[in-house]
Parts: structure tokens; C-alpha cells; sequence
């Protein structure tokens, strides 16, 4: 089985400060055993270097960035990193609005590399949510 995670996935993970961090790490460790690849993208590699700084729980892009490779040298399973070459005409039917737009091209790379997207977002249509 192959996981994209979106970024506040990634952001759990690396950060024990994060508020889901103990609820992501066990999912992490459950899929271990029948994943095969764990993927991340352009979009959710910038928005965790983006969003650690100015959360506060990175001082600079550096670190974050050192973060970010760190958690994917540590895992037993291969990340991957997704060509992403959807342009924005290609959104699930339920995407509406803007704020769901980026979740519904993740969606969609996702479904493109035959892989779920993982998240910590109720809402997202076709989305394998971590409860």
C-alpha cells in the first residue's frame, strides 16, 4: 500500500510538540507491516518547510529542512517523492471552494500513483482520515 501524506501528517510526525503527534505516530507504526511506500510531494514537502517555521516549531527553512529529511531517512519504509504534472483542471467533483483546492489536487496525485492520501482533515472525500 502506498500513502501520500499531506502536510499536516508530516508536520505530526516530525514534531512531538504537535498536538496529534502521538495519534500519527501510531498510525505510522500500525501501516508499517503492509506499506510499501510512503510518498510526499512539491506541495506538502514546501508546506511543512513553510508551515514549521512560522509555527514556530523550526527557527529557519534550514532546519525544517533537516527535519523533513530526517523523518524520511528514519522510517524502515521508502518515501517517494510524486512528479506532480495535474494541471488545476483536474479536482474531484466535490471540490467547491478554494480552501478545498489544494486538498483536492492532493487527492488526485494520490489517486494518479495509485496511493491514499493520509490525513489528520475531516472533510475530505476519498481521504484515509487518522482517528
Amino acid at each position: 500500500m502506498k500513502y501520500l501524506f499531506d502536510i499536516n501528517v508530516l508536520l505530526a510526525l516530525a514534531h512531538q510538540s504537535h498536538s496529534d503527534h502521538h495519534k500519527a505516530g501510531l498510525w505510522f507504526r500500525s501501516v508499517t507491516p503492509v506499506a510499501t511506500e510512503y510518498c510526499t510531494c512539491s506541495i506538502t514537502e514546501l508546506g511543512f518547510i513553510r508551515v514549521s517555521v512560522q509555527a514556530g516549531l523550526q527557527p529557519d527553512i534550514a532546519s525544517a529542512q533537516k527535519t523533513l529529511s530526517a523523518l524520511k531517512q528514519s522510517s524502515k519504509i521508502p518515501f517517494r517523492i510524486l512528479p506532480d504534472a495535474l494541471d488545476g483542471s483536474v479536482m474531484p467533483r466535490h471540490v467547491k471552494s478554494p480552501p478545498q483546492l489544494t486538498d483536492g489536487h492532493l487527492l488526485e496525485l494520490a489517486r494518479t500513483f495509485q496511493a491514499s492520501l493520509v490525513t489528520l482533515d475531516k472533510g475530505i472525500p476519498g481521504a484515509l482520515l487518522i482517528n
